[in-house]
């Protein structure tokens, strides 16, 4: 039976969960995920967990923050001044939003405070200074 090495195309089903059991995402009545090991499609812990794999092989994986989303990163918390924002914009918190770079690339941020003034961003991915775990099954090597 072959098992999976970097550069094959696999479809996984998967359940991510926190280390306190909440499930984040997965995909459970959706098609199984499909990518390329190695490629750097997915967070480094789940993708080098891969390999080694066979075909309706499980594995539980632990991955840590730091081969995840990261730490969280106080830099990427912004204050933005209320007459900077647009006329019509009344932002709440927990409301998703963009920000345009100069280079024109959208970064997603989360609104986490609205101040009289202002507001404060967060640029930090929702995941970011969290361990995760993920149940992973093999269904195909492409």
């Amino acid at each position: 039976m072959s098992q999976v090495k970097e550069g094959d195309q696999v479809k996984v089903n998967y359940t991510g969960k926190l280390t306190d059991g909440t499930v984040f995402d997965s995909s459970e009545d959706r098609e199984p995920l499909a990518f390329t090991v190695g490629a750097g499609q997915m967070i480094p812990g789940f993708d080098k967990a891969i390999p080694g794999m066979a075909v309706g092989d499980s594995k539980t994986i632990e991955v840590p923050s730091a081969e995840a989303y990261g730490d969280r990163r106080e830099d990427l918390i912004v204050t933005v001044p209320s007459d900077k924002l647009p006329e019509d914009m009344n932002p709440t918190i927990g409301d998703k939003l963009q920000i345009n770079q100069e280079d024109g690339r959208a970064i997603p941020v989360t609104v986490t405070e609205v101040k009289d003034d202002s507001i404060i961003l967060d640029a930090n991915h929702d995941l970011a200074g969290k361990d995760l775990v993920f149940d992973v099954e093999l269904v195909e090597i492409v």
